[in-house]
């Protein structure tokens, strides 16, 4: 187990046993990279996060090595076969955060400049995308968005 696998993992745990049901699971960065599958895939069933939207923020700090060619195989749980995995057959810090686009809700670019390869994928998913905020101006932006994804689910639901 890598220890974003073992981060991510005891969030969802931490959040079970508190029995919170978090209307936005907000994940930041490569080392969270592995929450969307997770809530999409492994735990989409459980009440606490049915409804949940993960929004996921991308930043240019990675690493540049690869993970371990099994990586993939410690993910398989159920609810997790190879098909939701197979972008993790190189496990890059790029195709991890290629993995966490497909999953997640919506993106937030979290970094003034993301690598391009990152970006192309953000642009081709179509998911609801915020752009980087400085700091004087991101709590507003962030609150903003974060309204508009739970408002549209809402406005779906009626």
């Amino acid at each position: 187990m890598c220890s974003s696998d073992l981060f991510c993992r005891g969030v969802i745990e931490t959040v079970k046993k508190l029995g919170w049901a978090p209307d936005i699971v907000h994940c930041f960065g490569w080392v969270s990279s592995l929450l969307p599958l997770y809530l999409k895939k492994a735990f989409n069933e459980d009440p606490l996060f049915s409804s949940s939207k993960v929004i996921y923020s991308i930043y240019d700090e990675g690493f540049k090595e690869s993970l371990s060619k099994n990586f993939v195989n410690k993910l398989l749980l159920e609810g997790i076969d190879r098909e939701s995995v197979k972008v993790l057959q190189k496990p890059t810090f790029v195709n991890l955060n290629k993995l966490a686009i497909q999953m997640a809700d919506a993106v937030v670019f979290g970094s003034e400049s993301i690598q391009s390869e990152l970006e192309e994928a953000v642009y081709d998913s179509n998911k609801p995308l915020l752009k980087y905020q400085p700091i004087d101006s991101y709590i507003d932006a962030y609150t903003n968005f974060y309204d508009k994804l739970l408002l549209e689910d809402t406005v779906m639901a009626q």
